[in-house]
């Protein structure tokens, strides 16, 4: 089932339940969610196992990443899990012709330059319902401040690698969604100075 392909990305052994817990109260019973930058697809695998009601979307521009979460799904056997999509998130032509219930994004906006957030918010306000959730997990700055040395430290290193990256202001993603018809958030606290943050379409 071409378990060879299949990515590890440790941290989500510690976050995936944390986050469905977050996640759940915020999400349509049914329908369809569209996940945007699935990585290894580790996350898509777990939340369709316990959201079964919901059919998931996974997607991302990188083709060793779409290999990993069809090798992922393969195993899974889950009915509600579709092949992923090769979707960039900086680019409006690459957005499907979907109209998802939910739209979720796992450590994309720090991991990708501003563009990546642009597009991911004007897709969002795009393509969301009236009422739909968009909900972001990752790390934030607040009022232009880490919330943590190691948030601090995680900054550094990205933009050591890309100066395109980095830990963004929680002010300057809600400036980017109520540019885009989207209201909120709710902004719920995750373990190792993460958050989730869930904005809605007016």
């Amino acid at each position: 089932m071409m378990t060879d392909e299949k990515r590890h990305a440790p941290a989500t052994l510690r976050n995936r339940q944390p986050l469905l817990d977050a996640l759940h109260p915020h999400l349509p019973q049914t329908g369809l969610l569209l996940e945007i930058a699935s990585g290894s697809g580790e996350h898509a695998v777990f939340l369709a196992e316990n959201l079964p009601a919901l059919t998931f979307q996974p997607s991302d521009p990188d083709e060793d990443a779409r290999a990993s979460i069809r090798a992922w799904a393969a195993e899974s056997g889950l009915p509600n899990l579709r092949p992923p999509l090769p979707l960039d998130a900086a680019r409006p032509d690459a957005w499907p012709n979907v109209r998802p219930d939910a739209i979720l994004c796992v450590n994309m906006i720090h991991i990708a330059p501003w563009d990546a957030a642009i597009g991911l918010f004007t897709g969002a306000g795009r393509l969301l319902q009236p009422g739909a959730p968009l909900c972001l997990y990752g790390p934030y700055k607040r009022g232009g401040q880490h919330t943590s040395d190691s948030n601090a430290a995680f900054d550094a290193d990205l933009k050591a690698r890309n100066p395109a990256w980095g830990v963004r202001d929680l002010e300057a993603v809600m400036d980017l969604a109520a540019a885009n018809g989207l209201t909120g958030p709710d902004i719920i606290q995750m373990p190792a100075n993460n958050l989730t943050v869930i904005f809605r379409r007016t």
